[in-house]
């Protein structure tokens, strides 16, 4: 049961972060989109989002016998969307052709997580006090291998002589037929409940505490996300090895993700997460260090942010549903709510690290000024910084006594 987590989570992942990753710079180095174009078009996409998530939430809190029909409805339109996105020449304006495809991609993204994420709250529930840590490692496990592969997917590709970002849609949609069917036995048939409405979820002082921790400990990965290609092209000249670095970045937080789960039963899970979150600090602050050429460096930074990584992505989508299951709110809609604050940072990251890099003068076809690199490397390395610095004050911030989150 727990590998069909896995490897659904592997699918969804491939469409997720992967995405921020390739798509920017896919469609200004191909269709010459300007980088504000496609801030804006990240920009709305998020608040269609803000819409469509809560929505969202309480459809699939509400599907009881349906919610298998519905999950494969949503990913035929996330395969649809994808190949829309990578693997068909854009018959419209390639901006507008970009939304649309993401628009289809992110809807179907967004559904199946709140959907695979409030079964999981059910699932963990039968398997004693540290099931939710269990399965949240099998889960973010399969997750972070999916975005390590689609990942370097691309770049792997092409080495082989396909069309990388053709291929690298079409094998997405393989992964999808096989996540789909492994995990079709096991969506609950059980009968609609009455659920409470999002007002009533958020005056749970604790389900607050957490929305907000994992929104400013996911902000830096956004950010980062968002800059990574550019970073490692522009700012490092090593436009060829990205491919290794997001290798090194996502295997060291498949790796160190059960790691950091076993810690807690040691260390407990605020001091868990604590030690993680600085280590990811201090990766960042040697980023804004390296210059041209720094290959080695960059990679030991690559593993120490990416076995961070591995704590933030396991521990706190456990907390959260070890106390969505704890208080008996409605999974499906605490992590509608989940899930647009995960997905507002990756907005926030577009509608503003994009523009202000535009504005001090970067370019993806002209030789940059020190002062756009500065920049660069500022936003990439320094504002994740500052942001991780705040969600290490929210979580100390909050009570370790029993019952509550930390």
């Amino acid at each position: 049961m727990y590998a069909r987590f896995s490897l659904f989570a592997g699918f969804l992942a491939a469409a997720g972060l992967p995405i921020y990753i390739h798509a920017p710079k896919f469609y200004a180095d191909n269709y010459g989109v300007s980088l504000a174009g496609i801030a804006t078009a990240l920009v709305v996409l998020r608040l269609l989002d803000v819409v469509q998530d809560p929505l969202l939430g309480r459809l699939a809190g509400h599907l009881g016998r349906h919610r298998a029909t519905a999950a494969i409805i949503a990913g035929m339109i996330m395969i649809a969307g994808m190949i829309g996105l990578f693997a068909i020449t854009p018959p419209l304006a390639p901006l507008l052709w970009m939304s649309l495809c993401l628009v289809a991609l992110f809807s179907g993204y967004s559904f199946l997580t709140i959907l695979f994420y409030a079964r999981g709250v059910a699932v963990a529930g039968s398997g004693g006090a540290n099931g939710h840590v269990r399965l949240a490692s099998w889960r973010e496990f399969g997750a972070l291998a999916g975005i390590s592969l689609a990942s370097i997917a691309p770049f792997v590709f092409q080495i082989a002589g396909f069309v990388p970002y053709t291929a690298y849609a079409l094998a997405f949609g393989a992964l999808a037929l096989g996540a789909l069917v492994a995990m079709h036995p096991l969506w609950s048939d059980a009968p609609d409940t009455p659920a409470p409405g999002y007002f009533a979820l958020l005056s749970d002082p604790q389900i607050r505490k957490l929305l907000l921790i994992g929104f400013f400990n996911a902000a830096p990965v956004a950010v980062t996300s968002t800059l990574f290609l550019f970073f490692v092209d522009y700012r490092l000249g090593m436009g060829s090895s990205a491919g290794l670095f997001l290798l090194l970045f996502f295997v060291a937080a498949a790796v160190a993700a059960p790691l950091w789960a076993g810690l807690t039963r040691h260390w407990g899970v605020r001091n868990t997460l604590s030690a993680a979150m600085a280590l990811s600090i201090a990766a960042f602050a040697g980023a804004f260090m390296l210059s041209d050429g720094q290959a080695v460096a960059f990679a030991i930074i690559c593993v120490a942010s990416g076995a961070a990584l591995g704590a933030d992505m396991t521990l706190l989508p456990a907390l959260f549903s070890r106390h969505i299951a704890a208080s008996r709110a409605d999974g499906a809609m605490a992590f509608g709510l989940w899930n647009f604050a995960a997905k507002l940072t990756l907005a926030i990251a577009a509608a503003t690290v994009l523009p202000a890099l535009g504005q001090a003068g970067f370019s993806t076809t002209e030789p940059n000024s020190d002062t756009a690199l500065m920049r660069l490397s500022l936003l990439y390395a320094l504002v994740p910084c500052l942001l991780k610095l705040i969600a290490l004050g929210l979580l100390w911030s909050t009570s370790s006594q029993r019952g509550q989150p930390c």
